[in-house]
């Protein structure tokens, strides 16, 4: 199981959306699997090497709630071998201010974008993913497309293991934030959203993006913290920055 892609394409389904609760501390337990993740990469690399080659394309990754630049480092070291100028976000440990880290990566990528000459690619990773979705809905114009991965596009922090910090009132006022949103000022650019089953942090559920019309689902079998380490993760987006195929 740990030497081939677990990786599949996703089909929202129709209908109403899955009763979504947030995640228990209890399950917790289950997210340290680093060990096994490292295995897998290192079996995987013929599949990492024949991933699509990037022509320096900016590719700028914001890290999770309370995560540093450097939880990104090993999929930035890898994305530059392939080719893509990948850049940390460069606002340090992301502490959890999202509508206030939307606009200054908004300001930010219009930077590179300018600097480089190209418009720029964001990958977010949990609350990372968050800002990379709001950036893209404040500058469509600079950004080419959106890769979020283990990141709640429904209820703001109401389906995370962080949602008894916010307290049932502001976790509702931030979900109704998020779908006045989605509402009156949907996202342009295209969203690849990945997804396990087996997270303890967000609810997989709240990952699944059910209003933007250019977003494809891939789902995954690491936990929440091993995607940082998994090669199916890594993989996938490198094919959907060189425009490939999620999946194969």
């Amino acid at each position: 199981m740990v030497f081939r892609s677990l990786a599949r394409e996703y089909l929202l389904p129709t209908g109403p959306a899955p009763t979504l609760t947030a995640p228990t501390r209890g399950g917790m337990t289950g997210e340290f699997s680093t060990a096994i993740q490292l295995v897998r990469l290192a079996a995987a690399a013929p599949r990492l090497h024949g991933a699509p080659r990037g022509d320096g394309t900016p590719v700028v990754l914001i890290p999770g709630w309370k995560a540093p630049e450097a939880s990104m480092a090993p999929l930035r070291a890898y994305l530059r071998t392939r080719g893509y100028d990948a850049r940390h976000w460069g606002l340090g440990v992301n502490r959890g201010d999202p509508e206030g880290d939307a606009g200054r990566v908004a300001a930010n990528v219009a930077d590179l974008a300018e600097q480089t000459g190209h418009p720029v690619a964001l990958v977010g990773w949990s609350l990372g993913g968050v800002i990379a979705r709001e950036t893209a809905r404040r500058s469509p114009e600079h950004v080419t497309q959106v890769i979020t991965y283990g990141t709640p596009a429904t209820g703001g922090p109401a389906y995370t293991i962080g949602a008894h910090s916010y307290g049932r009132d502001q976790s509702q006022r931030i979900a109704r934030a998020v779908d006045e949103r989605d509402r009156d000022r949907p996202i342009r650019v295209p969203i690849t959203a990945l997804f396990t089953r087996n997270d303890r942090i967000v609810s997989w559920g709240a990952c699944l993006d059910r209003t933007s019309e250019q977003v494809q689902h891939v789902e995954v079998r690491s936990t929440h913290l091993g995607m940082g380490l998994d090669p199916d993760v890594w993989v996938t987006i490198a094919r959907r920055l060189g425009g490939a195929p999620t999946t194969s």
